[in-house]
C-alpha cells in the first residue's frame, strides 16, 4: 500500500483499518469512533474499465449482503482519470457495466446504506459519474482534480476557441474544471483542509437525510442557479398530470 493511502487511512481512521489494495481497486473496513464503516474505491488515478466497474459492483454487493440486519455505512474513494478509451472497452460494451455498478450503488441506498465519497487524487468523467457521484455526500480532498473534461479537449470537440472557453469559466462554472467549481455547483457538498480533524468532518457526513440537495446548493452558492427552480416545475407538473 503506498504512503499516500497509508495516511489517509490514519487520518480518517484512528480507531484502525483493515483495508486491501488489490490492483487499482480497494476494499476493506475502517473503524471509527462510532463503529465500523465499508470502504471501497479506485487509486491511482486508474482510467476504469468494464473489469474495474464489474469489481466494484461485486464490492457493494458484498456490503449489502453482509449487512442484511444492519447496514453499515459505504465510504467510496474515488481517484480516477476517467473511463478507459478503448476499442475493445467499448466493443464489450462498457457503458452497460457502468449501468450497472450505478445500479448496485442506487440498490446500496435503497437497503440502507449511508453513501459517502471521498474524492481522493483525481475524479473525472464517467470513471466518477458512474460511482463516486452517486453517493448522498461529496468531499473534496485537498489538492484533488475534479472535471468532466480538460478545457483543451473541449475546445477541440466543440471547436469552440480554447481562449474562449477560458473566459467562459471565469463566469460559469459549468465549463470550468476544478473542485472548487463543483462545489459552486452543489456537485461537491464540502472541500476539506489538512487542518480538519477528518475523522470528525466524516463522522459529521454519516448522519443527516439521504435528500439530494445538490440543485438548492447550487442556487445558494450561486453556481447553478435555475437547476432547483427548473426541478420544482417539473415535479409540480408530474403531480398535476398524475392527480389528472
Amino acid at each position: 500500500m503506498s504512503d499516500t493511502l497509508s495516511s489517509l487511512w490514519a487520518r480518517l481512521f484512528p480507531q484502525g483499518s483493515d483495508i486491501q489494495v488489490t490492483g487499482d481497486t480497494l476494499s476493506g473496513m475502517g473503524q471509527t469512533r462510532e463503529g465500523a464503516v465499508h470502504v471501497i474505491g479506485t487509486t491511482n488515478h486508474v482510467a476504469v474499465n468494464s473489469a474495474i466497474a464489474l469489481s466494484l459492483s461485486q464490492s457493494i454487493i458484498h456490503c449489502i449482503e453482509q449487512d442484511q440486519n444492519h447496514p453499515l455505512p459505504i465510504v467510496m474513494i474515488a481517484d480516477t482519470q476517467g473511463q478507459e478509451l478503448s476499442r475493445r472497452e467499448e466493443l464489450l460494451g462498457l457503458n452497460g457495466y457502468f449501468a450497472h455498478l450505478a445500479r448496485c450503488v442506487e440498490a446500496a441506498r435503497v437497503k440502507g446504506h449511508r453513501l459517502i465519497t471521498l474524492i481522493h487524487g483525481e475524479a473525472v468523467s464517467g470513471g466518477f459519474l458512474a460511482f463516486g457521484l452517486l453517493a448522498d455526500r461529496i468531499i473534496a480532498l485537498p489538492q484533488v482534480e475534479v472535471r468532466v473534461m480538460d478545457l483543451r479537449a473541449m475546445s477541440r470537440i466543440t471547436r469552440i476557441d480554447y481562449t474562449r472557453l477560458t473566459e467562459l469559466a471565469k463566469h460559469s462554472p459549468v465549463f470550468a474544471p476544478g473542485p472548487e467549481n463543483y462545489w459552486r455547483m452543489g456537485g461537491i457538498h464540502e472541500m476539506w483542509s489538512l487542518d480538519d480533524n477528518w475523522e470528525e468532518c466524516l463522522l459529521k457526513q454519516l448522519h443527516g437525510p439521504n435528500i439530494d440537495q445538490r440543485p438548492e446548493l447550487g442556487l445558494e452558492r450561486q453556481g447553478r442557479e435555475l437547476a432547483s427552480s427548473v426541478a420544482q416545475r417539473v415535479i409540480h407538473a408530474t403531480t398535476s398530470t398524475t392527480k389528472t
